[in-house]
């Protein structure tokens, strides 16, 4: 199985890398600035995820069959920001958590359908998309409640095709991108809220993701796979 990854350099996206290929995979790794393994994309770019998907593809002998979107940013802003630093923001966090993720889900869709295959979308959200978040994270929570939205859509669009999509929403987990937060005062406040008692691993998250790209049944395309210690349920 041939597979493109994004954010593939640290936390969710390193783990799910390293176990799609462990697991006997020919994976494609992005990261912004890329490396001797990864594909570099800095996700601002609107030229980038094309890039990158082309990319991918060439090293893949012209085909791929799972497309996870990982790559995401999860920065803040006050609610009383001035109105450029305010829209600079939201436009940052939209970009690159959300129009590169459609972007790159466009191409793969037309790719499965070019090529007559089936194929997989993973999209990578958040509980936030559900409870919402902080109030200096609007704009995170709102990327992630509309990759739930783009998730279900292509799922009921593209199913009779064979093109299955789903998303995992974890809640904090531990890893480069929210370690500084949770060593702080507010993780104590963080794991008191979670009925399991600890924060998500990144091989938990991964281990979700691998099986939504090799095993899961097609019948499961639209499903959201909470990874979150039951800190939220619906």
């Amino acid at each position: 199985m041939n597979v493109l990854i994004t954010g593939a350099s640290r936390g969710i996206g390193a783990a799910a890398y390293s176990l799609l290929k462990s697991t006997g995979h020919n994976v494609i790794g992005h990261s912004s600035k890329g490396s001797d393994e990864l594909v570099a994309g800095d996700l601002t770019d609107p030229a980038a995820p094309r890039n990158i998907w082309d990319t991918a593809l060439a090293e893949l002998d012209g085909q791929i069959d799972v497309l996870v979107n990982n790559a995401g940013i999860y920065e803040a802003v006050a609610d009383n920001a001035p109105d450029d630093e305010w829209h600079a923001a939201w436009q940052r966090m939209l970009t690159i958590n959300l129009q590169a993720a459609a972007d790159l889900s466009k191409l793969a869709v037309s790719h499965f359908l070019d090529l007559g295959t089936s194929g997989r979308i993973i999209n990578i959200a958040s509980r936030a998309a559900f409870r919402g978040d902080s109030p200096q994270h609007w704009h995170y929570a709102a990327s992630k409640a509309a990759i739930v939205g783009m998730t279900r859509t292509i799922a009921r669009g593209y199913a009779a095709e064979g093109i299955l999509c789903f998303a995992v929403a974890p809640g904090f987990t531990v890893s480069e991108m929210t370690d500084e937060y949770l060593q702080g005062r507010g993780g104590a406040k963080i794991v008191a809220d979670i009925p399991l008692g600890r924060v998500a691993t990144t091989d938990e998250v991964a281990e979700v993701i691998r099986w939504l790209a090799a095993d899961a049944p097609a019948s499961a395309t639209g499903s959201i796979i909470d990874v979150n210690g039951a800190s939220y349920v619906r």
